[in-house]
């Protein structure tokens, strides 16, 4: 599994595509079973139930139904949702929370599209349709981790210690032009000549796998994934953060957005779901291998040591230095959408303040 496959960034109308053949696929509900991203909502509780999580089935049918689409497959970004589901925690707070995995992770079509009304995204990702001419009606309304965790990976030894690094060499590309940008930024501000990189297809199964190979020099991991696969795998690598190269690059990946229609029309609604997603997370930093487990209960295929080591990492970046879980600061989100303005990456400038809100997080 990979994370860089996610930093896909579309244009709305191939959302609007993506949304379209997601409507004629049937999606794999990663917690309870095969469900339909419209499916009724008798037909949901009776799946939560009969895997054990959520309310007992005498108060199923009081819940409120939310469909909340992840952005690939079950991972520990994911972790605080399973346990609120497996720890009731939805449930105290008068909710039925379906998990559902689209087809080829977008999630961001699905919400805006009112298929789902809460899914995972990524803000680089956002802005190839916050910053076009036809934006998805879509909202951040939490970050998952506090910091961006994303950098770049390479063999060790090979002289790719730092971004200037990068020059000269093979840099393993999912070919967006925001992606794009940020690695030219990058090596440019550390003093390497970007125009000498060579841009050649990420298309291995993983970051490792692709390194192992020789598919490229370096490539953009996320430290709590394909970082923590490396040492698991005693495959030896160097890594450095995107964002110590460039603050501005500290953006938020990945984040938890909902439905600009359904944070209209059921604003307690979206509360209730992050006070529930809160406790979720809070007691996967507490309880990282009791976290695991509940996350290899949903999806059991993925390596149990990988997924500690991740889980462990990411007990200290789901909160950091924020006052709480979930927040998001208005000055660091909107000084990467100003960046973007001012390389002219985005079809459409995104205005301050565009895309994200701190209004339906718990307060203290």
């Amino acid at each position: 599994m990979t994370y860089s496959m996610r930093n896909r960034l579309m244009t709305r109308r191939t959302f609007a595509a993506a949304a379209a053949a997601a409507m004629a696929t049937a999606l794999v509900g990663c917690s309870s079973g095969a469900s339909d991203a419209q499916g009724a909502s008798d037909e949901q509780s009776a799946q939560s139930t009969q895997e054990g999580q959520g309310a007992p089935a005498a108060a199923q049918s009081s819940l409120a139904p939310i469909t909340f689409a992840l952005d690939w497959t079950p991972n520990t970004n994911h972790t605080g949702l399973y346990v609120a589901l497996e720890k009731s925690f939805y449930a105290e707070e008068g909710l039925d929370v379906l998990l559902v995995q689209p087809p080829d992770g977008d999630a961001d079509a699905l919400v805006g599209t009112k298929n789902a009304q809460v899914g995972m995204a990524f803000q680089d990702i956002m802005a190839g349709y916050l910053g076009s001419a036809d934006p998805l009606p879509v909202t951040a309304i939490a970050t998952v981790i506090q910091h961006n965790t994303s950098g770049i990976m390479s063999r060790q030894g090979e002289g790719i210690e730092s971004a200037a690094g990068m020059a000269g060499k093979r840099y393993g590309t999912w070919d967006a032009p925001i992606e794009r940008a940020i690695i030219e930024n990058i090596v440019a501000t550390d003093g390497g000549d970007p125009a000498t990189i060579e841009f050649v297809p990420a298309n291995s199964t993983d970051e490792v796998s692709g390194l192992r190979a020789d598919q490229f020099d370096s490539v953009w991991v996320f430290a709590a994934w394909a970082l923590q696969n490396a040492q698991v795998q005693g495959f030896p690598v160097d890594y450095f953060a995107i964002a110590d190269i460039n603050p501005v690059f500290d953006y938020y990946t990945p984040v938890i957005i909902a439905n600009d229609e359904w944070l209209a029309e059921q604003p307690d609604q979206a509360k209730a779901f992050l006070r529930a997603t809160a406790k979720g997370y809070e007691y996967a930093m507490a309880h990282p291998e009791e976290a695991v487990d509940i996350l290899l209960k949903a999806a059991p295929e993925i390596d149990r040591d990988l997924a500690l080591s991740s889980q462990e990492y990411l007990a200290d970046q789901y909160v950091a230095d924020a006052p709480a879980w979930g927040v998001i600061d208005p000055e660091r989100w909107n000084a990467f959408y100003r960046w973007l303005n001012e390389e002219g990456v985005v079809e459409t400038e995104i205005p301050d303040n565009t895309g994200f809100s701190n209004e339906y997080l718990p307060t203290a």
